[in-house]
């Protein structure tokens, strides 16, 4: 009996572990490679955005990490935009009072990190 029993648990266990190695998994918002990740994603989504005023993380939602060469950080947060124009970017800028101002929306940005390297690169933004 244990001469089938022994192979089927060996080979549950590996499908078990095939499904976890190289996905994503969930981090802390607070982890020093997650937060330096979504600082240089917000300076490039305002960077490439088209809007007159800086956005800036109002809440994190998801952090993910995955070991792909690397680090991939997935964060998906909500940002909202302040009362400073881009040009000001030096400046401390709260988030607007106002709802309507602040004009949140979502994003998830996919930031690959090589902190050895110091290669760090927005790969892909998408906001909502």
């Amino acid at each position: 009996m244990w001469k089938i029993v022994l192979p089927l648990l060996a080979a549950g266990f590996s499908v078990g572990l095939a499904g976890l190695i190289g996905g994503p998994t969930d981090i802390s918002a607070s982890n020093e490679g997650a937060v330096n990740a979504l600082n240089f994603a917000v300076i490039e989504h305002n960077r490439q955005s088209n809007r007159l005023l800086l956005t800036k993380p109002q809440e994190v939602i998801k952090v993910q990490r995955q070991m792909v060469a690397g680090y991939l950080y997935i964060i998906t947060v909500r940002m909202a935009s302040t009362s400073c124009r881009k040009s000001a970017a030096t400046e401390q800028c709260a988030i607007q009072e106002d709802p309507a101002k602040a004009q949140s929306y979502q994003c998830t940005f996919k930031v690959w990190d090589k902190p050895w390297s110091g290669e760090i690169k927005l790969t892909e933004q998408t906001c909502t």
